[in-house]
């Protein structure tokens, strides 16, 4: 059985951004100030250094309902028994990923039009990261940026629920949930921040005063 999972703020780690505190500290304190996701990214350590770091990441975050997600590397996250894995267009066909992950993991995938998110499978996607919304430096090759006009027709024509990504701040979370979106991803805004706690709580706060 899937587990639940909550997209309203997701955190992406950079191994670079994290560096002075680390990712496995950077996500412990930023799931304590509001994180319900994190993902593990990093594209140039390997699957043996993502594994130990991953492990690390799920000991952290036991007990605290927050959604342990690896981005690409399907051996990592088998491995880690990880929540989820997150793949873009280009990593390799939603089926096989599925097929690799299992029934009970979660599958996340990037989206970059509306034409790709209304052709996403609802059976083998659970969510989709929909985007970008701006450009970014933590991602070199994204695709052109959407902004929040481009979000909305992503949302609307996606079957599963999405998480805006692409150079997101605090500063634009009623536009992204404005758009539809049902979380808002961030690295830097919390990746790399002095207090990635209150960083994240600051974020927290923006979210939850939407649905006062």
């Amino acid at each position: 059985m899937k587990p639940a999972f909550d997209l309203s703020l997701y955190l992406v780690l950079d191994p670079g951004l994290c560096a002075g505190i680390g990712m496995v500290d950077t996500a412990r304190r930023a799931v304590a100030g509001g994180a319900t996701m994190v993902q593990l990214r990093d594209k140039t350590g390997g699957t043996a250094a993502m594994v130990e770091t991953g492990r690390a990441l799920k000991r952290a975050l036991a007990g605290s309902g927050a959604r342990l997600i690896v981005n690409d590397d399907v051996e990592a996250a088998v491995a880690i028994g990880a929540d989820g894995l997150h793949i873009g267009q280009g990593d390799m066909a939603v089926a096989e990923a599925r097929a690799r992950i299992g029934k009970a993991m979660l599958l996340g995938l990037s989206v970059e039009s509306p034409g790709l998110a209304a052709a996403v499978d609802p059976a083998l996607v659970d969510y989709v990261g929909a985007g970008p919304v701006f450009a970014t430096p933590t991602k070199q090759d994204h695709k052109r940026p959407v902004g929040f006009d481009g979000l909305a027709a992503q949302v609307a024509a996606s079957p599963v629920p999405a998480v805006a990504i692409g150079g997101l701040k605090r500063q634009h979370i009623s536009q992204a949930f404005a758009a539809g979106a049902q979380g808002i991803a961030v690295v830097s805004a919390i990746c790399g921040q002095p207090d990635p706690q209150s960083a994240a709580q600051a974020m927290r706060e923006g979210i939850d005063a939407l649905s006062r």
